[in-house]
């Protein structure tokens, strides 16, 4: 097969921990050519998709000690050539958020490419649709009470109810922007100011589960299917398990109760073309869908002794036939 990872700049990202150089070493090492591109190299010529191309080879990562290690020049990069994506049997649309202007209009792009030839994952038609947030929103039976909201009293008038809540900008990522609201703060009406940009822009406003003391889970689905879970647990005075703040990680499994979540929303998924996605759950309850570059592979194939990346790419071989 040959793949093309849009990503951010390779030189960026930790081999060690990013899931993109995981999907990546894995299809390396399965045998099939790897490209890499970025949203900025993306182009229409003649009605179709195209790309600045770059071929990479890896040097996979090992396990030393517990513990991910690389070497210092990890990746090599061949010659860039302009392409169409349609020369590809798998396009993955893995750039970070923000979900911006830049990225909605590479999503229109990539919709051009013709899903006979080429699957592109994940859909970009899904990844318009489903914002991290309130894509949750359609599976209100396994979610926390929660509201979305630019409205000062609003919020405050759910935040009394419910005694505690947890606040999120709608196009945040690893954690960023989340607050911990308290009804009796002294600081609430500015951090609401601030998170809505003075009543502009709504927030999503979540109870607070005391279980997240415990841990945020973070269950990789493909296909609908859960192939693997890593709990996040909250370090020092943190309240936020993310790995990106400082959140600690332990072995997972996945329970009866998340196992449901999972199947609450595969036909949802699977028909909005999200084939590969982050479920965090914290304490039996959904409380974000990731898709546009979820993470976790490498933690969890650290704890577990796997490698969920290969069973990734054998997916996708069956896919592609």
């Amino acid at each position: 097969m040959k793949l093309a990872f849009i990503i951010d700049p390779i030189s960026l990202l930790d081999p060690c921990h990013d899931t993109s150089v995981a999907l990546m070493e894995s299809a390396w090492l399965l045998g099939h050519g790897v490209w890499v591109t970025g949203i900025n190299n993306l182009s229409v010529i003649g009605g179709k998709a195209w790309a600045t191309l770059t071929p990479v080879e890896i040097t996979p990562v090992r396990l030393e000690e517990n513990r991910t290690v690389s070497v210092k020049d990890w990746y090599r990069l061949g010659e860039s050539k302009l392409m169409p994506l349609e020369e590809m049997d798998i396009v993955w649309m893995r750039k970070d958020p923000p979900v911006n202007t830049p990225y909605l209009y590479a999503t229109y792009i990539l919709d051009l490419i013709y899903a006979e030839t080429t699957k592109v994952i994940n859909s970009p038609a899904g990844l318009r649709n489903a914002n991290e947030k309130l894509y949750t929103l359609a599976f209100t039976e396994v979610m926390p009470l929660t509201i979305v909201s630019q409205d000062k009293n609003t919020i405050r008038e759910f935040v009394a109810g419910e005694g505690a809540a947890v606040l999120k900008p709608l196009g945040g990522k690893a954690g960023e922007g989340i607050l911990f609201l308290g009804p009796d703060d002294r600081n609430f009406n500015s951090m609401i100011e601030i998170s809505t940009k003075w009543g502009q822009e709504p927030v999503m406003v979540q109870t607070y589960l005391p279980a997240a003391a415990q841990g945020d889970k973070r269950i990789i689905v493909l296909n609908g299917e859960p192939i693997g879970a890593v709990n996040r647990v909250p370090t020092g005075k943190e309240f936020r398990g993310n790995m990106a703040v400082g959140g600690r990680v332990e072995k997972a499994h996945i329970t009866p109760r998340e196992l449901e979540i999972c199947e609450t929303l595969a036909p949802r998924l699977r028909a909005d073309g999200l084939y590969f996605v982050g479920l965090d759950v914290i304490g039996g309850y959904l409380t974000e869908v990731n898709v546009t570059s979820p993470t976790g592979i490498r933690e969890i194939d650290r704890l577990n002794d796997t490698s969920l990346g290969k069973q990734v790419i054998q997916w996708l071989e069956k896919e592609a036939v």
